[in-house]
C-alpha cells in the first residue's frame, strides 16, 4: 500500500509532558518521517478542567484510515483514556487530516472540522504545516491560521521529546513580550 500523509492532533491535561511523551513515542513507531509542531498550553475548551498541552504530529502511514483510528484508540487507552478513575484527559488523538481526504467514514470526520475552529490546532499545523492545503476550505493552514478569528488563549509552552527542544525558544520569547 503507498503512504498517506497524515496530521494528527495531540492533547492531554493530565500529566500532560509524561503522557505527550508517551504518545509520540508511540507515534514514532507508527508513523514514518514523523515531525512535531511546537506546543501549546491553553484553557480547556469544551471539557472542564486544567489547561491542556497541544501540538499537531505530521507523518506517513501505509494504514488505512480505519486501521490508523483504531491504533490511536489503543495509544489513548495505554496512557489511560478510557479508565473508569481517570483523571481529567490523560491523552487525546485526533485524526486532522488524511491525504485529502473528505467525508465521514464510519463516523470520522475528515478533515476533522475542528481544524478551523480551536487555535490550539490551527496555529499549530499553521506552523508545522503552513503550506498544506485544507481540502474543505481550499486554503492553506497559514492563510487559514492568519485570517482566523479564533478568540482562544493559548501560548507556547517549552517541551523536550526525543533530545529536542520541539517549541523553538523565539516563539515563547514573541510570545510572551506581545
Amino acid at each position: 500500500m503507498p503512504l498517506t500523509h497524515v496530521l494528527l492532533g495531540l492533547g492531554s491535561n493530565s500529566r500532560r509532558e509524561q503522557n505527550l511523551t508517551a504518545g509520540l513515542d508511540a507515534l514514532a513507531q507508527l508513523l514514518d518521517d514523523m515531525r512535531c509542531s511546537p506546543v501549546f498550553e491553553s484553557l480547556a475548551v469544551g471539557y472542564k478542567g486544567d489547561n491542556f498541552f497541544n501540538l499537531v504530529v505530521s507523518g506517513t502511514t501505509d494504514l488505512p484510515l480505519m486501521e490508523l483510528d483504531r491504533r490511536l484508540k489503543f495509544i489513548e487507552a495505554d496512557n489511560g483514556r478510557y479508565a473508569p478513575d481517570r483523571k481529567g484527559l490523560p491523552l487525546d488523538i485526533d485524526v486532522l487530516m488524511y491525504d485529502d481526504l473528505v467525508g465521514n467514514f464510519h463516523g470520522l470526520e475528515l478533515p476533522r472540522p475542528e481544524t478551523l475552529k480551536n487555535a490550539f490546532v490551527l496555529w499549530p499545523l499553521a506552523l508545522l504545516a503552513p503550506q498544506v492545503m485544507h481540502p474543505g476550505a481550499g486554503r492553506n493552514f497559514a492563510e487559514l491560521w492568519r485570517d482566523s478569528s479564533i478568540k482562544q488563549q493559548l501560548w507556547p509552552v517549552p517541551f523536550r521529546w526525543n533530545g529536542q527542544e520541539l517549541t523553538p525558544a523565539a516563539l515563547i520569547r514573541s510570545c510572551s513580550s506581545s
